[in-house]
């Protein structure tokens, strides 16, 4: 191998990846040589929203799918098609996720239900979906997009905490059950995202101070700083390539130091 960080020839499934980390990963990928990008969406608008993100960026070499992946159904016959369409899919990267911030004694079951279906039944859907082709070729990459949460609880996100903690066991149990066929499986784990959705908690205010939350977020990160979605990357690179064959159920966080701090002495 001349360049172990190479994806050349390679074809990778990122779910919910119109834009944010997902997207990102996708730009990192393209610059790393993948074949072909292929990502898909919950409808049609909002594959058309990431069509139009990944044109204006100047990628080609995509391809989007409608499909929504707690589907178990809907799932099984993507992978069908990408198959028939694209190719083999080397690189799985479960992507697509929500969280609802509700307080735990006021949250419904149908609330915590729907972020454990998108968070952690789906990556299992897709994963189970792909895996036997990658048994068959003996090679395979899966990424879980994981959590802080993995490893933190935080006010009002018990269901997305739930999630990403089973997630990160997920990935330890792939891992477990189908490393001696070359397929690994990790997470990345990411902090504090500078995205459109955390604006609002960057935004300065009328009184010409900075938001609490991005206060307390500085505060705690030893970085100093929210992360730029690009630095997620570099470590979803290493992860989908031959760089990392041996590493396997690992998660990855890339949060600035946080998990590592315990905070400023007052």
């Amino acid at each position: 191998m001349n360049n172990p960080f190479s994806l050349e020839g390679k074809n990778a499934w990122i779910t919910g990846a119109s834009y944010g980390i997902g997207f990102n990963i996708a730009k990192a990928f393209v610059g790393a040589g993948i074949k072909n990008i292929i990502f898909n969406d919950i409808n049609e608008a909002a594959l058309e929203r990431g069509l139009a993100n990944y044109k204006e960026a100047g990628i080609t070499n995509v391809k989007g799918y409608v499909c929504d992946v707690t589907d178990e159904n809907a799932v099984k016959a993507l992978v069908e098609k990408i198959h028939k369409e694209v190719g083999q899919i080397d690189i799985l990267v479960n992507n697509a996720g929500i969280i609802k911030r509700i307080p735990m004694h006021e949250m419904k079951r149908a609330e915590f239900q729907q972020v454990t279906d998108v968070d952690l039944v789906a990556p299992f859907i897709c994963s189970a979906a792909v895996v036997p082709e990658m048994m068959e070729r003996r090679e395979g990459k899966i990424i879980n997009i994981c959590s802080m949460m993995s490893e933190l609880g935080r006010e009002t996100v018990s269901a997305y905490a739930a999630a990403k903690g089973g997630l990160k066991m997920l990935t330890r149990n792939i891992c477990s059950e189908y490393g001696e066929y070359n397929i690994q499986c990790n997470g990345i784990g990411p902090g504090y995202i500078a995205t459109p959705q955390t604006a609002p908690l960057r935004e300065i205010q009328p009184d010409g101070s900075r938001h609490p939350f991005d206060k307390f977020i500085c505060a705690k990160t030893p970085a100093g700083r929210w992360l730029d979605p690009e630095e997620l990357g570099g470590p979803a690179v290493f992860l989908a390539s031959h760089a990392s064959d041996a590493v396997n159920g690992h998660v990855l966080y890339v949060d600035g130091g946080i998990l590592a701090y315990i905070g400023k002495q007052p």
